[in-house]
């Protein structure tokens, strides 16, 4: 068994004040890794799997924010090693006091740390983890309201709330994120730190993450034709597949075929629910947006390695189908998985 193969094991803790919607939306996201994409598309998408776990001090089921409760999948004791850990959201007033109130999970967290656990949190959970004698003297983020707090209880943090995720401490193993709703670029980040960018793209479409002011459209992706019985259509669904940026690719498959181009359109629409030529365009704005994400190819040479020799008809097509321009296209995927993590050490955690 390869290192890629083996599940990135991630721990989810849960106190009585854990938020459980970042505790269940993290369970659900980062589980689907690795298997959600072809569940969807149809396309065969390897990638690493991320196994998530709730953790608690105690087996016992936890009373979490709102009278929800959440049942532990492991203790604190029998958690065993973590490859990361995160610690959600959590519900603290602006005058209470920190110090102490957490001690197992504290100490918990410390240990896993120390013992080469990756170390995160979301908005306020970050608390915890200067609680645990992890954040003096990097920088982190959290909720805007807990600013008071942290000035209060733990002066030795170089708090940036401001910003909204914050990879710290020696080879980034400690990231802390913004509010609530932060969960989701921690997620993405997490996912391509271990599972590959590519993955936390895939995975922020299918789940509608990130920038939704130009709606859904910009997230789709291509709907893989289920199973048919039509072997000749199927054969030239293969011939399209590395011939999609042929001159007259539906003439050239229609010739393929060795059928009438009626005969041919009407198969190829019962088969795959697609005209010819929508399956061809389909296919060459998939690949194009995977060019687009992964490469910095100026876009004209995109359009011409796609099939389009008129640029300007490539836009067209690409917006009409996407919602956006290619170059907006490229600038809202490429912030996917957020600031990648690198070997430099920051300042030390204490």
């Amino acid at each position: 068994m390869t290192a890629t193969s083996v599940p990135v094991k991630v721990g989810l803790v849960a106190v009585p004040e854990a938020a459980p919607a970042v505790l269940y939306s993290l369970h659900e996201v980062l589980g689907s890794v690795g298997r959600v994409w072809e569940a969807v598309t149809g396309e065969a998408a390897p990638a690493r799997a991320l196994q998530p776990l709730i953790i608690a001090e105690h087996q016992a089921a936890v009373c979490c924010r709102a009278g929800v409760t959440v049942t532990p999948d492991a203790s604190f004791a029998a958690a065993g090693a973590l490859d990361v850990l995160i610690v959600p959201d959590l519900a603290v007033g602006i005058d209470e006091e920190l110090r102490g109130r957490w001690p197992a999970a504290a100490a918990w967290i410390r240990a896993r740390y120390d013992a080469g656990t990756t170390v995160c949190s979301v908005c306020t959970g970050s608390l915890l983890l200067a609680e645990a004698g992890l954040l003096d003297g990097i920088e982190a983020t959290t909720h805007w309201s807990a600013r008071s707090l942290f000035e209060r209880h733990y002066p030795g943090v170089l708090l940036r709330p401001e910003r909204i995720l914050v990879p710290s401490g020696r080879e980034h193993r400690i990231i802390t994120s913004g509010g609530f709703a932060s969960w989701a670029e921690l997620a993405l980040y997490l996912v391509a730190r271990f599972s590959g960018r590519a993955e936390a793209v895939r995975i922020a479409k299918v789940f509608v993450l990130g920038d939704r002011s130009d709606g859904q459209l910009p997230f789709s992706a291509m709907i893989r034709p289920t199973a048919h019985s039509d072997s000749l259509i199927e054969r030239c669904q293969a011939w399209i597949a590395y011939h999609y940026a042929d001159p007259a690719p539906v003439q050239r498959m229609v010739a393929y075929a060795g059928v009438s181009a009626r005969t041919f359109k009407r198969r190829f629409r019962a088969a795959t629910g697609y005209s010819p030529i929508e399956y061809v365009q389909t296919v060459r704005i998939e690949e194009a947006k995977h060019i687009l994400e992964t490469t910095t190819q100026a876009t004209d040479e995109v359009a011409a390695e796609v099939g389009y020799q008129d640029p300007a008809s490539f836009r067209r097509l690409f917006k009409q189908l996407t919602g956006l321009t290619p170059a907006r296209y490229r600038q809202r995927f490429a912030a996917i998985g957020g600031p990648q993590p690198t070997r430099e050490d920051s300042a030390p955690a204490a």
